[in-house]
C-alpha cells in the first residue's frame, strides 16, 4: 500500500504548540530593551494624534502586589491598543516618593530622633531602592513605557514644580491659614488626609452629662418653655457623648432648631431633653418625670448653661445637624474637636483664639489642664467619668461598640483636632470677585464635564466633592515638600512678597532638592527683615505631591513627551477619595478645570472565595510567582478577561482555567501559522474579487470582528475583547472554518487557486488577528510578528490595525453563510448521534441529505458540489421542500471505498488502476488535471 502521507501539504512552524512562557519571557523583554523597542515605537508615532495615559505613581515602599500588576497591565493594553490605533500614546511610568511611610521605615530602622538632613537622606536612598525594585517587576509584567526616565516625586525638578503649583494656588487666592479640626494621628503626629482615614470598630465609653442651667437664666428658660417661672430645684440640659475625653474642651451646646424639646421634672432636678427621646432617656436613668413644658429648639437659642466641672459658660446654639435617633437631641460642642462644632462656634462669631485646644499632638493634655493635665485622652476617658460623678453631672454611663475612625497605617484611633494648617478653601479664595465660583463650585463642574468608565464614578466623586471640607495640605514631617513661607512674628501673616520669595526657593529646591529650604538662612532671602519672620517648617500632604503631577510631569518635567489635559487618569476605586480628588482640586484651584478628560476606575483584586488578600490567610497570589510558573501573559490575559469594573477574583483555579484559554488560542495560531508556513503574500495572494466564497466570507466575517475588538478597546471593555477572541478561534475558525478549510489546504496542489485563496484568507486572519490580540497577549504577538514581520527588528507595536481587503457584497454573503453555518450546525447533530449509535466512524464516513426551505434553500443551493465540503462527508444532496416545517437533515453510512490520501468515501475510488487507492480528484490533483472548486 502507498503511503500518500508525504503527497499531502502537511507544513510546519516553529511557532511551538507549548508556549514555555515563564522561561522564554525574560528574554524577551531583554530584546526589547536591547532594540530599543519603546524609543522606535516613539519614533514611528512622531506626528500622529497624542493620546495621555497618565500614570497615577505608585508609593515607593515594597514590593509590588497584584493590584499593582492589573493597574499597570490595564494601563499597558490601553497604551498599546491606542498605538496600533494609530495615536502617538507615551507612556511615561512614575512613583510617589515622598510622605509617612517612607520615614516611618526609616525611624523603625535607624530610630526616631535622627538629624533631619540625615533622615531626608536616608528618605531619599530608600525610596530611590524601592523605585528600582518595583521597577523590575513592572518591567516583567511586560509593560512598555519610557523606564530610562520615569517621574520620581523627589526629582529635583519635580520638587521645584509642586513649589511653584502651590505659588499659582496661593496667587489665586485659594490657599489659607486656619484653626479647623483636621484628622490627627498621634502615631504619625501629623494630619491625615481623608484618603488615609478607615473605619473599623471601637469599643468606646458612653456617658449622659448633665450640664447646668446658669442662675441668671431661669426666667429665659421658663419663658422659652411658655412658664411663668421654673420651679425649685436644679435644671440640666443633658447631653450623651462616647468621647468623654472632649468633655474639658467644651464650649457650648447645640440643638436643632425644629426638633421639639421637653422641660422634664425629675427627682434629679428638671431636664431638658427632645420629646422624642424623654421616655428612652428616662429608663436610661432609672429615673420618673412629669413635662412641665414644650418648645422647639430654635427657643433655646444662646440661654447659658455651666460646665458641669470647670468654672464657664456653656451657650446653646443652633445646628441643623442635631439628630434624634439616639442621644438626648442636645450635642455637647468642642469646636476643638468636631467639624459640626467648630463650624457652629465659629458661625455664632467665637475667634480662633478662643477655641480651647487642650490636647497636644502626642495625645495628651497639657500639663496646664485642670484636673487631667499629662494624661493621655484615652486614659482619661475614666478619669472624666468620675469627675462627672463626683460633679453630681452623670446621670448614666456604658460603653458602645461602633464604627471608628482609624488611621489607614497604625491602625490606631483618629481624633479631630483643632490646629493651626493650611487649607486649599472649598467655599473661600482671597482677592476673588464676589460672583466668583468657588473652588468646590469648579470642581463639581469638571466632574460633570469628565467622561467616567464605569459610569458610576460620577456619582461617587461628585458626592465626594460635594460633601468635603477644606483641605488641609500641611504636615508635620521631615520627608516632604516644604511649604516654603515666611511668616510674620507678630500678625503670622506670609510675607508679602510671598510669590515672589516662593520663586527664588523654587529654584534653590531645582538645583539642590528640598534640602535647601530646610537649611536656608532666611537673611539670604528677606536680609534687614529676616528678624521678623519665621521660616515655615512644615511640609505639604502627600497627596498635593501626586494632586499637582499634572503641572510638574505633563507640563513640566515630561512635557514634550505628555500632554495637558490628560486624556485618561486609571487607578483603582480608592482614588475617588485620593489620586483623582486631589488632581481634580488642584487642576480646578490652577487651571479652572480637571486635569484629564476621562478617569477610568478597576475594583480590587479577592481570592477565589470574595475575601480580601492577606498574607495571615495564606491567600495572596504574588504577581512574580505567577510570572515565574505560569509566565507574565498569563496574568495579562487574566486581567484582561476580568470584568474590572468590580471585584477581580483570583486563585489557582481561576490561573489555570486562563492558561486553558491562552493554549486553545495558541493551537489555534498555531495552525495559522503552519498552514501560511510556505505563503508569501507578495507573490501567491489570490485578488480578492478571485477568493473561493467560503474565503471572501471569512475576510467579510474578519472585518466585523476587527470593528467590534476595536470598538471594544475605545470604550476600554477588555474582557468582552477576550470573549470575543475565545469565540472567534473556537467557534467561527475551529469548528467552522478551519474544519473545512483541512481538505482544501492538505489535498489540493500546493500552488493551486484552491490552496492559495485559503492562504490568502489566513494570512489576513493571522495579520489581523496578531494585532487585536497584541495589547493583551504581547508576549505572543511579539513571537509571532518575529515569524511573519519584515524581520527580526520588526514588531507588532510598530503597525496600526491590519488592512483588511474590503469584500464586495459583504452584508449579503455574511447573511448567506449565516444560514448556511445553522443547516451546517443541524446536520453536524445528526452526524454525531449516527456516530454516537456506532453507524459510522467520523463525518466523512457518512452520506448527508438535507430538505431546506426558502432563502435556507438558496443559500445551500449556491455551493454546488462543494456542499459535502462544508458538511465534511463524502457526498450531500439538497432536496428543496416548501415549508420550514418539512426541513431536516438525514444520514447515512456510505457504501463506496474509502481514498487513502482524502479519507473521503467515492463510488470512483480504485477508478484508476496505477493508484487503486485514491478517488478520482486526488488522482487529478497529483497526477492530472486538478480539481475545481469556487465556494469551499
Amino acid at each position: 500500500m502507498a503511503d500518500y502521507r508525504k503527497t499531502l501539504n502537511l507544513t510546519d512552524t516553529p511557532f511551538p504548540m507549548r508556549g514555555n512562557l515563564a522561561k522564554r519571557e525574560p528574554g524577551w523583554i531583554a530584546e526589547w530593551q536591547d532594540r530599543r523597542l519603546y524609543q522606535r515605537i516613539r519614533e514611528k508615532a512622531q506626528g500622529r494624534p497624542r493620546f495621555v495615559l497618565h500614570d497615577g505613581p505608585p508609593y515607593a515602599n515594597g514590593d509590588i502586589h497584584i493590584g499593582h500588576a492589573v493597574n499597570k497591565i490595564l494601563k499597558d493594553i490601553i497604551v498599546r491598543s491606542k498605538t496600533l490605533a494609530g495615536f502617538d500614546a507615551p507612556y511615561v511610568p512614575g512613583w510617589d516618593c515622598h510622605g509617612l511611610p517612607i520615614e516611618h521605615q526609616i525611624e523603625k530602622t535607624h530610630g526616631k530622633h535622627l538629624p533631619a538632613d540625615q533622615a531626608r537622606r536616608l528618605c531619599r536612598e530608600y525610596a530611590e531602592e524601592q523605585v528600582q525594585r518595583q521597577k523590575k517587576d513592572f518591567i516583567r509584567l511586560g509593560v512598555l513605557g519610557d523606564w530610562d526616565n520615569p517621574y520620581r516625586t523627589m526629582a529635583f525638578e519635580t520638587e521645584a514644580a509642586e513649589v511653584r503649583a502651590l505659588g499659582e494656588i496661593l496667587q489665586r487666592g485659594y490657599l489659607f491659614k486656619g484653626l479647623k479640626p483636621v484628622n490627627w494621628c498621634f502615631d504619625c503626629g501629623s494630619a491625615l488626609a481623608e484618603a488615609e482615614v478607615e473605619y473599623q470598630d471601637h469599643r468606646s465609653p458612653m456617658v449622659d452629662v448633665g450640664f447646668p442651667l446658669a442662675m441668671a437664666e431661669r426666667s429665659r428658660l421658663a419663658h422659652a418653655f411658655g412658664l411663668d417661672a421654673l420651679p425649685g430645684g436644679p435644671v440640666f440640659a443633658v447631653i450623651w457623648t462616647t468621647t468623654p475625653w472632649t468633655i474639658p474642651a467644651n464650649q457650648a451646646l447645640n440643638v436643632h432648631p425644629e426638633v421639639v424639646y421637653e422641660l422634664v421634672e425629675t427627682e434629679r432636678g428638671m431636664l431638658v431633653l427632645a420629646a422624642e427621646l424623654r421616655a428612652a432617656c428616662l429608663e436610661r436613668y432609672a429615673l420618673q418625670g412629669r413635662v412641665l413644658g414644650a418648645c422647639r429648639g430654635i427657643a433655646l437659642d444662646r440661654i447659658e448653661f455651666r460646665h458641669p466641672f470647670y468654672d464657664r459658660v456653656s451657650s446653646v446654639m443652633l445646628g441643623d445637624y442635631v439628630g434624634t435617633d439616639t442621644g438626648t437631641g442636645v450635642v455637647h460642642s468642642a469646636p476643638a474637636y468636631g467639624m459640626d462644632d467648630f463650624v457652629t462656634c465659629t458661625r455664632y462669631g467665637m475667634r480662633f483664639d478662643e477655641i480651647l485646644t487642650p490636647v497636644q499632638a502626642d495625645g495628651r493634655y497639657a500639663d496646664s489642664l485642670e484636673f487631667f493635665g499629662g494624661l493621655s485622652i484615652w486614659k482619661a476617658n475614666p478619669k472624666v467619668i468620675e469627675k462627672l460623678d463626683e460633679a453630681g453631672c452623670l446621670f448614666s454611663s456604658g460603653s458602645l461598640n461602633h464604627s471608628y475612625m482609624h488611621c489607614w497605617r497604625h491602625k490606631t484611633p483618629v481624633i479631630y483636632r483643632a490646629t493651626t494648617q493650611w487649607f486649599v478653601g472649598m467655599e473661600r479664595a482671597e482677592g476673588r470677585a464676589a460672583d466668583a465660583p468657588t473652588l468646590r463650585e469648579l470642581a463639581l463642574d469638571a466632574v460633570e464635564a469628565t467622561t467616567f468608565y464605569p459610569s458610576w464614578g460620577k456619582a461617587r466623586l461628585h458626592a465626594m466633592i460635594a460633601n468635603r471640607p477644606d483641605w488641609c495640605v500641611s504636615r508635620q514631617r521631615n520627608w516632604g515638600v516644604p511649604i516654603p513661607l515666611f511668616l510674620h512674628r507678630e500678625s503670622g501673616e506670609p510675607h508679602p512678597r510671598s510669590l515672589e520669595l516662593l520663586e527664588q526657593v523654587a529654584q534653590r529646591i531645582e538645583r539642590e532638592g528640598i534640602d535647601a529650604w530646610f537649611r536656608l538662612d532666611a537673611a539670604e532671602l528677606l536680609g534687614d527683615e529676616a528678624d521678623e519672620y519665621e521660616k515655615m517648617r512644615d511640609t505639604l500632604d502627600v497627596w498635593f505631591d501626586s494632586g499637582t503631577t499634572h503641572w510638574s510631569v505633563l507640563r513640566g518635567s515630561h512635557r514634550d513627551e505628555s500632554g495637558w489635559p490628560a486624556d485618561l487618569y486609571l487607578e483603582g476605586s480608592d482614588q475617588h477619595r485620593g489620586w483623582f480628588h486631589s488632581s481634580l482640586l488642584t487642576g480646578c484651584a490652577i487651571d479652572g478645570r480637571a486635569p484629564y478628560k476621562a478617569l477610568l476606575t478597576h475594583g480590587f483584586v479577592v481570592d477565589g472565595q470574595g475575601k480580601k488578600m492577606s498574607k495571615s490567610k495564606g491567600n495572596v497570589v504574588a504577581p512574580q510567582q505567577v510570572s515565574d510558573t505560569l509566565g507574565a501573559e498569563v496574568l495579562r490575559l487574566w486581567v484582561a478577561a476580568t470584568d474590572y469594573s468590580g471585584e477581580l477574583t483570583i486563585s489557582k483555579e481561576i490561573l489555570d482555567r486562563v492558561v486553558e484559554v491562552y493554549r486553545r488560542l495558541r493551537n489555534t495560531l498555531r495552525f495559522l501559522l503552519s498552514n501560511t508556513a510556505d505563503f508569501d503574500p507578495a507573490r501567491d495572494a489570490v485578488p480578492v474579487d478571485q477568493l473561493l466564497d467560503v474565503d471572501a466570507w471569512a475576510l467579510a466575517h474578519l472585518a466585523g470582528l476587527q470593528r467590534q475588538i476595536t470598538a471594544d478597546y475605545e470604550r476600554f471593555e477588555f474582557h468582552r475583547i477576550v470573549q470575543a477572541l475565545q469565540n472567534y478561534a473556537a467557534e467561527d475558525l475551529g469548528a467552522f472554518y478551519l474544519d473545512i478549510l483541512k481538505d482544501r489546504l492538505y489535498t489540493t496542489r500546493a500552488d493551486s487557486r484552491a490552496r492559495r485563496s485559503a492562504q490568502t484568507a489566513l494570512w489576513h486572519i493571522t495579520q489581523a488577528v496578531t494585532r487585536l490580540m497584541a495589547p493583551i497577549l504581547s508576549f505572543t504577538a511579539e513571537e509571532i510578528q518575529a515569524l511573519t514581520g519584515a524581520g527580526e527588528d520588526d514588531s507588532v507595536m510598530l503597525h496600526t490595525w491590519h488592512e483588511i481587503p474590503g469584500i464586495a457584497d459583504a452584508e449579503a454573503r455574511l447573511a448567506r453563510w449565516t444560514l448556511i453555518r445553522e443547516a451546517r450546525a443541524e446536520a453536524q447533530k445528526v452526524l454525531e448521534d449516527l456516530r454516537s449509535a456506532g453507524g459510522i466512524g467520523a463525518s466523512l464516513q457518512a452520506n448527508v441529505c438535507i430538505r431546506a426551505a426558502g432563502e435556507r434553500f438558496d443559500a445551500l443551493a449556491s455551493l454546488g458540489e462543494d456542499l459535502r465540503f462544508v458538511m465534511i462527508t463524502s457526498s450531500a444532496e439538497l432536496v428543496r421542500v416548501a415549508t420550514e416545517a418539512e426541513q431536516g437533515v438525514e444520514a447515512n453510512a456510505s457504501e463506496h471505498a474509502k481514498c487513502e490520501r482524502c479519507w473521503h468515501y467515492r463510488a470512483d475510488v480504485g477508478a484508476h488502476a496505477e493508484h487503486p487507492q485514491l478517488c478520482g480528484r486526488c488522482h487529478g490533483n497529483l497526477h492530472g488535471e486538478p480539481e475545481v472548486r469556487r465556494h469551499a
